[in-house]
């Protein structure tokens, strides 16, 4: 039985440079009929052009599962420390990061 179990873990390593993660404020995804594209974007106030710092590609599948993971994440998230609050989805990202707006 205990070998059976071996069998079925994975042993996962997480270097120091990965383990840091990566900040990302705006998510853009994509599919085709055989992937998802998860493309995270640092978005910085006053700066006209943002890359992408990190590419993420699924299979369907994985999307779905993913999927499934981050809602039932949320929800526990939630019913500790309350409802998290989005702007409006038909407004697109703010810009100004929700802050004074800048002047000279």
């Amino acid at each position: 039985m205990e070998n059976e179990q071996n069998e079925n873990q994975i042993n996962i390593e997480l270097s120091e440079e990965i383990a840091e993660g990566i900040f990302s404020n705006l998510a853009i995804i994509t599919h085709s009929n055989t992937e998802f594209v998860l493309d995270f974007i640092r978005v910085m106030p006053g700066v006209p052009k943002a890359k992408v710092k990190s590419r993420i590609i699924l299979t369907p599948e994985h999307a779905k599962r993913l999927l499934l993971a981050m809602q039932d994440n949320v929800e526990k998230f939630e019913a500790i420390n309350g409802k998290i609050k989005t702007q409006n989805e038909n407004s697109g990202f703010p810009l100004n990061f929700g802050g004074p707006t800048a002047q000279a």
